[in-house]
């Protein structure tokens, strides 16, 4: 989850940074990535991951792909727009090696706490559980969704099938394609009704 943060602070900064003057910024677009070590994305590929037989099929082929002497190699390797695109546009932070320590500050050290704390910028013991459970806290995402101009111009989409509860899409009204949902609505494209056929069969999200 610490990683988790670290990536949406460069994501987040990066529209205001690079927008040419006057400053303006016509979307915001929150990524997450669960599970994504801070280790990775600020050193690159871990030595004692990449020979780990246990987990790697073939070793040597990884390291001929992702291995480098030198972290800041391996970390544009390993994440290569993350280091030649955002890392320039944005800010990053999170990086323990240089001080810059991210935390969260909720007890547990998984999803739904994890994601109400970005979403909310707080923790809350309520939230204890992965359970399919409406958020009782507002987001980000409903409050904006709930000033005028920005009305209707807000969506979440996820592998995740717990995010219109996160969100709470009952009453924030906000439109959430998680899990295995289907697109739906009139005038559907031919590439949306084909997503639409193709998602049951895919063996994972």
């Amino acid at each position: 989850m610490k990683t988790i943060l670290v990536t949406l602070s460069v994501i987040l900064l990066a529209p205001a940074v690079c927008a040419q003057q006057p400053l303006r910024t016509d979307n915001v677009i929150l990524v997450t990535a669960d599970g994504l070590r801070w280790q990775e994305v600020f050193s690159g590929a871990d030595q004692d991951l990449i020979g780990n037989e246990q987990f790697v099929d073939d070793p040597e082929a990884l390291a001929a792909r992702f291995w480098d002497e030198d972290p800041q190699q391996r970390r544009k390797k390993l994440m290569p727009f993350f280091w030649s695109v955002l890392s320039g546009q944005g800010q990053l932070h999170g990086n323990r090696l240089l001080g810059s320590q991210v935390d969260v500050t909720n007890n547990h050290w998984f999803s739904y706490p994890g994601y109400n704390e970005i979403l909310t910028g707080f923790s809350d013991d309520r939230i204890d559980s992965n359970d399919k459970i409406d958020n009782p806290n507002v987001t980000v995402l409903e409050h904006i969704n709930g000033v005028p101009e920005f009305r209707g111009a807000v969506a979440a989409f996820g592998s995740w099938d717990v995010f219109p509860y996160i969100v709470n899409e009952k009453r924030s009204g906000i439109p959430v394609n998680a899990g295995f949902r289907t697109a739906a609505g009139d005038g559907l494209t031919q590439r949306e009704r084909f997503l639409n056929e193709l998602q049951p069969e895919v063996p994972s999200p």
